[in-house]
């Protein structure tokens, strides 16, 4: 410090730091350039911090008190101008930003537009479309089942892995209506079949569309909830004839005439001679589709029906899969994404 600094009257010199701080604070362009200044006038070392080091030199203590005083007021003067333009500039800073990131989320409608099915619900939708004009009624049944309807009666015995709890989700569920351990979510659509055969007397042509659950982790072709659509006809007479022309009736009526299909031989335990259906594409490659036969004698009877009078045919597939072969989709997984880009193009 200069001499003649140390001449001047400390209360001179603390109202020009006040004025000087003041003044540059007023004109503080950002929250930083806010934050030197409080450095510069408030810090250890700054333009006040340095004035009341000299309080020691002053001879009486009224000329103590009187610039003490001085110097608390421009501290605070100083404080209050700094909160305030650190608020002011922060907000400018802030609505900057806003705009900056600013998206614009309201539609210019020159009509009203609404929404549209997922692609589920839609393949789900066309599909009880076609098979009503084939025919066919549409049934439902409980998303939660019992053993007996899920398995036993479904010809299906105990030994059989899709009756552990590696492949099914079993509830903890233990009441009056069931055993403990017997209630589970449905693996597949079919105990609704026995249901229908339990309430409705034949000749019965019946879809089941609906949810269905299984301990699978999710990849390209599957997942743990997905939906599936199950057939059955019930009537005097019918034969893997009838099966075989319901399925080509129906691949060429939802994929269009230049699709074909057929059967192969495989195993199921609910029906017996059972088969695997495929569809051709008109590129001439196959793909799988699902699995059929003729209903078992067992099943017959769990449903409640004779069959030396009754006989029938079943078949099912998966709504998802249909979709995802329908659109040509990769991945089955981008269909639950919710990825509006994804969703607006079906």
């Amino acid at each position: 410090m200069s001499d003649i600094d140390r001449d001047l009257p400390l209360l001179d010199d603390v109202a020009t730091a006040r004025d000087a701080g003041l003044a540059r604070i007023l004109t503080a362009a950002s929250v930083d350039e806010v934050a030197a200044i409080d450095a510069d006038l408030l810090g250890k070392k700054g333009s006040l911090a340095l004035l009341k080091t000299r309080l020691g030199t002053l001879s009486t203590v009224d000329e103590k008190k009187a610039a003490g005083q001085a110097l608390n007021a421009a501290t605070q003067s100083v404080t209050e101008a700094l909160a305030t333009r650190r608020i002011d500039l922060a907000r400018a800073e802030r609505a900057v930003q806003l705009e900056q990131e600013r998206l614009d989320l309201t539609e210019e409608l020159t009509q009203p537009r609404r929404g549209h099915s997922h692609l589920v619900t839609q393949a789900w939708q066309r599909l009880e479309d076609v098979f009503i004009g084939l025919g066919f009624q549409v049934a439902e049944g409980p998303e939660v089942e019992t053993d007996f309807y899920n398995f036993e009666a479904l010809n299906m015995p105990r030994s059989h892995p899709a009756r552990s709890g590696f492949d099914t989700l079993f509830t903890d569920y233990s009441g009056p209506l069931a055993e403990d351990g017997t209630v589970l979510l449905r693996t597949h659509t079919s105990p609704v079949q026995i249901r229908v055969m339990q309430t409705i007397e034949p000749p019965i042509y019946m879809v089941m569309p609906g949810r269905v659950f299984r301990r699978d982790t999710p990849d390209a072709t599957h997942m743990p909830v997905f939906h599936q659509i199950e057939g059955l006809v019930i009537d005097r007479g019918i034969t893997m004839a009838h099966l075989a022309g319901t399925i080509d009736a129906f691949t060429k009526a939802f994929f269009g005439g230049a699709f074909t299909s057929r059967l192969r031989p495989n195993y199921f335990p609910f029906t017996e001679p059972s088969a695997e259906f495929d569809i051709q594409r008109p590129d001439g490659s196959w793909i799988e589709l699902g699995g059929c036969g003729m209903v078992h004698p067992n099943v017959l009877r769990a449903g409640g029906l004779d069959p030396e009078e009754w006989s029938g045919f079943a078949f099912g597939f998966g709504i998802d899969r249909m979709a995802r072969e329908r659109h040509g989709i990769d991945d089955i997984r981008d269909m639950y994404s919710n990825d509006i880009r994804f969703i607006e193009q079906f």
